[in-house]
């Protein structure tokens, strides 16, 4: 008796479906629907993802446009003495 009640909820889903509808166009849209979903999607992008690469060409675009510099660092312990003293070679 189960299988009968499944059967025939399945025969009426089978009727349900837009593909078997006697209409082409109805058939069509179903069908490009069904195509569209198997069709793969690109990751929405976040603001945080444009806000960074909104910084990433800001700070290469300064970088290019800026004179280079050099930094020179020294370095004292308490007492006065050098600690360290750090040279970074100006780019060119």
């Amino acid at each position: 008796m189960s299988d009968t009640s499944s059967l025939s909820e399945l025969a009426r889903f089978v009727g349900q479906s837009a593909l078997s509808s006697a209409d082409p166009m109805v058939r069509q849209r179903s069908v490009n629907a069904i195509a569209e979903r198997l069709q793969p999607r690109m990751p929405r992008r976040r603001v945080t993802d444009l806000l960074g690469a909104v910084m990433a060409l800001s700070a290469r675009t300064r970088r290019l446009v800026m004179p280079p510099v050099s930094v020179d660092l020294d370095v004292f312990s308490p007492d006065g003495i050098r600690a360290a003293r750090v040279r970074l070679p100006q780019v060119q």
